[in-house]
């Protein structure tokens, strides 16, 4: 037949490993590395540099990405996964143009979309990765991942911030550059819908009748939690500090630029993993909450020497870069392989309940307090995490002498 001549890469497409799915998280590293250090800088002069409606935005961004990221399991069953991630790379494109066009109606509407973009991204992401990925290689790829990104959030914010003044628009056209770039490297990779998992009878559940399961599982109720204040601890230093930074009369670029020297500690994402190992999950996991939570709270003498909040809040983000690199394994070795696209949902939800707290908190906070009492909030809410770790298992993460592994 004239198949055997058609090569074997062809006739059948190779099953993604931890390389390929970190090269799709790089890229789109690039994207958002691009523009997260503009966004509150944007917004900030869209909003006449009024913090509290600064806030009030990304509260309203992250209760639209909450609700769509619980949608998109549901939408998943309707539409084939490969769809679902081509659309939520399509938002990326929709927000780009809503940011170009700007103004005080489309310049918020441009962050909304674009939190919409992400989280279909990273739900459709995390259901592929748990697909193809066994659970023993979870922590090689999350650290892979990381190094492949780091450059672009090495590089990214402050080459967004410079390219913004020169030409407020090229930041954005770069950033819709590179979701081109996404799409088509995902369709490179024929992901195609995943792996099908079937149940044994019975009706198709409700599509949120999965949160049910996910409270009755203290471990994925942990890991979640543990996702959500790291997520916040980013939130503070990538929207606030910037903010804090203006009004302080540090500029515009200073913010911009030790969020870049942070994430250039992505390349020590391996060192960060054996030394997690060799302390164990709980205790790594405890630890760096305690240290993150410490340098949040220096960061609140600010208001008397503001470099003292840049250097602490810095010094902050080398604990969140250890969590971001081990912090989401106990959740995701907890996942069971017939709830990959729900938990995935579940999980992705991290992102949009920072966004939700974090700008809510900051609020409030606002309403009675300067910024810095925002950076005291972070660090109230980063040292509870230090008495949920407690509660994780002490030999969690540690490799199984088993003859198999489960997917």
């Amino acid at each position: 037949m004239i198949s055997r001549y058609i090569p074997e890469n062809l006739r059948h497409a190779p099953v993604p490993g931890v390389k390929g799915f970190a090269v799709l998280t790089g890229i789109e590293a690039s994207l958002r590395g691009l523009l997260i250090s503009i966004w509150p800088l944007v917004l900030y002069r869209a909003m006449a540099e009024d913090a509290a409606a600064v806030s009030l935005i990304y509260l309203a961004a992250g209760i639209a990405a909450l609700v769509w990221g619980l949608l998109v399991p549901a939408v998943s069953r309707v539409i084939p996964r490969r769809w679902v991630y081509t659309g939520g790379v399509g938002f990326y494109l929709i927000g780009g143009t809503c940011a170009i066009i700007g103004g005080p109606f489309l310049t918020p509407l441009a962050l909304v979309v674009s939190n919409l973009a992400t989280v279909t991204v990273f739900i459709c992401t995390n259901a592929y990765v748990m697909d193809y990925i066994a659970r023993h290689e979870l922590g090689r790829g999350e650290t892979l991942k990381m190094l492949f990104s780091a450059a672009s959030w090495f590089l990214g914010p402050m080459l967004g911030v410079f390219l913004w003044n020169i030409w407020a628009p090229l930041p954005f056209l770069m950033a819709m550059g590179f979701a081109i770039a996404l799409l088509s490297t995902f369709w490179y990779m024929r992901l195609g819908n995943g792996k099908l998992i079937t149940r044994a009878r019975g009706p198709a559940p409700n599509p949120l009748a999965y949160l049910g399961r996910f409270f009755r599982q203290p471990r994925l109720i942990a890991g979640w939690l543990f996702a959500v204040l790291r997520s916040t601890g980013w939130w503070i230093y990538v929207v606030y500090l910037p903010i804090f930074c203006i009004e302080s009369g540090l500029g515009d670029k200073v913010a911009s630029i030790a969020f870049s020297l942070s994430n250039l500690m992505l390349f020590l994402s391996p060192f960060m993993l054996r030394w997690m190992q060799r302390r164990g999950l709980r205790r790594a996991i405890r630890t760096t909450f305690a240290a993150c939570a410490a340098c949040f709270l220096l960061a609140v003498f600010g208001q008397v020497w503001p470099p003292l909040a840049v250097a602490a809040l810095f010094a902050a983000s080398l604990f969140l870069v250890m969590l971001d690199t081990f912090g989401g394994l106990p959740f995701l070795m907890a996942v069971r392989p017939a709830e990959r696209t729900e938990m995935s949902a579940v999980y992705s939800s991290f992102r949009d309940v920072s966004g939700i707290v974090s700008p809510a908190a900051a609020w409030l906070v606002l309403l009675v307090a300067p910024i810095t009492g925002v950076f005291a909030a972070g660090a109230a809410g980063l040292a509870t995490m230090v008495l949920v770790a407690g509660r994780l298992h002490p030999r969690l993460g540690e490799t199984r002498q088993t003859t198999s592994e489960a997917a």
